[in-house]
């Protein structure tokens, strides 16, 4: 039985022939007590109809989406989606919200990506108003509604907690005013003091307690028991590699402003000459050793404890790999 609060990544939808394994090993999370389980959504299977999945047979957990962007969908749908989904889980939905980026705004859905900052907060602002609801006459800058519908059932909860994933000093302070809850992706660990202010700063701008305020980050973990360890650091380099030089300017951005400008350039630079593997080696151990979690599991245990202490509320990790029976024994280490 869990007594610490872990957030599970459980990415993307599985498709066939991982679905059974990937579905156990879900319901074995739940079992041990996550506090939460957040399901992705890019290009691929759609986060929605798993989440209606673990709504109907998960007992414990909350249900997020981590993350849906707000271009694909309109406020309404969602307000929608997460009412009805909330009524299905017994009340235990999370509403997860992203700006994505332009390349899959514009490229995939066919939206401008235009105003993103601006978009979310209306977003929130129509959601929170329907769940209430309240008749939607909604005047802003993007949206305008003046024929006060108002959701065809009474939801469960009159408010269900918005996290925004946001990673720039205006869109933190914004979480801020606006939301319940924030979910950084690769955020050093000695920058969560940092986060934390900006984000009572917003809180305070709209006369908000910022203590009330998740924080719940997105945290590479990475075990090495029973693996060469050098292995998996390089295979930990990957993915942050990835995201630096191929995600848009956020993530280089950001983490120069934390303090990496040499090493950001440095993967850059490899991906500019496509070369992928000069990038992840471009990413130092301390560099490594300060944005994820990585080494033995009893370490990588205490790793974590260190983030909460630092103020992580719920550091959210992926889903192990592996048969549920051990996916079981992990998770109930870093449970403990």
């Amino acid at each position: 039985m869990g007594t610490k609060r872990l957030g599970i990544a459980a990415g993307f939808a599985a498709g066939p022939a991982e679905r059974e394994n990937f579905l156990a090993r879900l319901l074995v999370a739940d079992d041990l007590g996550v506090d939460s389980i957040w399901v992705a959504e890019a290009w691929g299977r759609d986060a929605f109809t798993l989440l209606t999945e673990l709504a109907l047979k998960t007992r414990r957990a909350r249900l997020g989406t981590g993350i849906v962007n707000v271009f694909s969908r309109s406020p309404a749908v969602l307000a929608m989606t997460f009412g009805a989904l909330d009524e299905l889980s017994g009340g235990r939905m999370l509403i997860g919200l992203g700006s994505s980026g332009a390349n899959v705004v514009e490229h995939f859905h066919g939206v401008p990506f235009e105003k993103p900052l601006r978009r979310l907060r209306e977003y929130v602002e129509i959601i929170n108003l329907l769940l209430r609801g309240e008749p939607l006459n909604y005047e802003g800058q993007i949206f305008h509604m003046s024929r006060g519908f108002r959701l065809q059932f009474t939801p469960l909860r009159p408010h269900i907690p918005v996290f925004i994933a946001a990673i720039t000093p205006r869109s933190i302070r914004q979480t801020g005013e606006i939301a319940d809850g924030l979910m950084p992706i690769y955020w050093p660990k000695q920058k969560y003091a940092d986060l934390r202010a900006q984000l009572a700063e917003g809180a305070r701008q709209a006369g908000r307690d910022p203590t009330g305020i998740e924080l719940a980050p997105s945290v590479g973990l990475f075990i090495t028991d029973g693996q060469d360890p050098e292995q998996v650091r390089n295979r930990a380099r990957e993915p942050l590699a990835y995201y630096i030089g191929r995600m848009g300017r956020f993530y280089y951005e950001m983490l120069q402003r934390h303090g990496y400008e040499a090493e950001v350039a440095a993967v850059r630079a490899a991906w500019e000459r496509r070369d992928p593997a000069a990038a992840a080696a471009a990413i130092p151990d301390r560099m490594l050793d300060d944005i994820t979690v990585i080494g033995p599991l009893d370490a990588c245990a205490e790793k974590l404890d260190e983030l909460r202490a630092l103020g992580v509320d719920v550091p959210v990790v992926p889903l192990p790999q592996g048969e549920p029976r051990q996916v079981g024994r992990i998770l109930e280490r870093l449970l403990r």
